[in-house]
């Protein structure tokens, strides 16, 4: 939900569209002059700006362009009279965020505000996420849905305290990430964070590798060598794909962790340990066959789960964005928007690889290597006519819908065919979203 600021000379109009939008769950100020408004954002914050295009003193036009020297990223969308609409095509050349014809109507009304709403946010965060790049970046985790917010609250809840920690999730969820943030958020940040990949130790040299060896404790082997348990000490140790570890090692590393100390390979003195273990795994540890249950209990002081992709649907294209927008700066390219095909394209691609897929894919795309096809969400092509001439159709009403946005109904006007005829082959493509339908409701 969104501040809005709703502008109109129209007194009853603009009380309609204010109980309208109040109705919808946001905050609306209503004004019936466009300078109020400006005086109004010399003290005040808002989300978006809807005001009427034709009213005495400033236009709509002119607010807009007043509104955009102040605040470039604040969106301004356009109400016109039918004979107004060339002049908003040049508003939205201008800057403005969308405009709608009167009669026009209202429940589409609140999804173009909603629409409009959540890509300012999606900007807005991509600007914070980039703010971070750098130090802080291996430690950030991205995202606004449900089950990142739920992630970052159960790693702020944890954070401070010094218990073992398992994160599961499937592979490309961002489990070292997860990991990375839950040290970046505890007391031991400013402590060293050292992973090992338990699926690349060698057989021969794991032991070695994790508890260290005396010097001289082998013939043809120097001076003395530590850990990386003893590297990790002060800070955290990430043990990825702990699943991988042998029978053996798991053994020794049950007993360092029960006692908290570490006995080099050769030496009998023991070295105390001061490190938080993090392991990470594509599978429930108790299901993992060769894998110790005391070893897992020794790990899982606390349980953390990474979500798949599909389970961040809002997130995609705001991932999908990020990621082309780093490459794009990495490689001196310009990044592309991401369109409402491309949008409905992302949100229904499988995603088998996860995050991990979806950044190589926007990379690639940044990169100008491949693009995402949204044509093939909708129909397979084959030899047979009648699918031909269906992927043209899907084609055609895809790009008909990215030139309006999504309004159906100006989309059918375009296209020449009844909306419901518009929407059953929306619905057949795949394209019609869970908030496609529309009431005859008008303002």
């Amino acid at each position: 939900m969104g501040c809005l600021l709703i502008v109109d000379d129209d007194r009853d109009h603009l009380t309609a569209l204010c109980d309208l939008m109040n109705a919808s769950g946001h905050t609306v100020t209503g004004f019936e002059n466009a300078s109020d408004v400006l005086a109004f954002l010399q003290t005040s914050r808002a989300d978006l700006i809807l005001t009427d295009l034709r009213m005495p003193g400033m236009t709509g036009l002119e607010l807009m362009h007043a509104v955009k020297q102040r605040d470039i990223d604040l969106p301004v969308v356009l109400l016109t009279g039918h004979g107004d609409v060339g002049h908003a095509v040049e508003a939205m050349k201008a800057g403005a965020e969308d405009f709608l014809e009167k009669p026009y109507d209202a429940e589409h009304l609140v999804q173009v505000v909603e629409r409009t709403l959540a890509a300012r946010a999606a900007r807005l965060e991509v600007l914070r996420l980039q703010s971070v790049i750098g130090a802080q970046a291996d430690a950030t985790l991205l995202g606004r849905s449900r089950a990142i917010l739920e992630l970052r609250q159960r790693i702020s809840a944890i954070a401070s305290l010094d218990v073992d920690v398992v994160i599961i999730g499937e592979t490309g969820t961002g489990k070292e990430l997860a990991a990375r943030a839950l040290h970046a958020s505890s007391n031991r940040a400013e402590g060293p964070f050292i992973a090992i990949n338990c699926a690349a130790l060698p057989e021969a040299m794991a032991e070695v590798i994790l508890f260290g060896q005396a010097a001289n404790a082998f013939s043809g082997v120097g001076g003395a060598r530590h850990g990386k348990l003893e590297a990790a000490s002060g800070g955290t140790l990430l043990l990825d794909e702990v699943e991988a570890m042998s029978a053996s090692v798991q053994a020794k590393l049950l007993r360092v962790l029960e006692e908290r100390q570490v006995e080099r390979l050769g030496e009998t003195c023991l070295r105390p340990l001061d490190i938080r273990v993090i392991a990470t795994s594509k599978r429930d540890l108790r299901l993992v066959d060769g894998f110790r249950a005391d070893l897992y209990y020794r790990l899982a002081g606390v349980e953390l789960r990474t979500p798949c992709l599909k389970e961040m649907g809002e997130d995609i294209p705001l991932l999908f964005s990020h990621y082309a927008e780093l490459a794009a700066r990495r490689y001196g390219r310009v990044a592309q928007a991401v369109d409402w095909r491309l949008e409905q394209y992302l949100k229904r691609r499988a995603w088998p690889g996860n995050v991990r897929e979806l950044k190589a894919v926007a990379e690639a795309h940044a990169l100008g290597i491949s693009t995402p096809s949204p044509v093939g969400m909708f129909v397979q092509s084959s030899g047979a006519l009648a699918e031909r001439v269906a992927q043209f159709e899907a084609r055609e009403i895809a790009a008909v819908l990215d030139r309006h946005r999504g309004n159906t109904q100006r989309a059918a006007e375009t296209l020449e065919i009844p909306r419901r005829t518009l929407n059953d082959k929306m619905r057949r493509y795949g394209l019609l979203s869970s908030k496609s339908a529309r009431s005859n409701d008008t303002y």
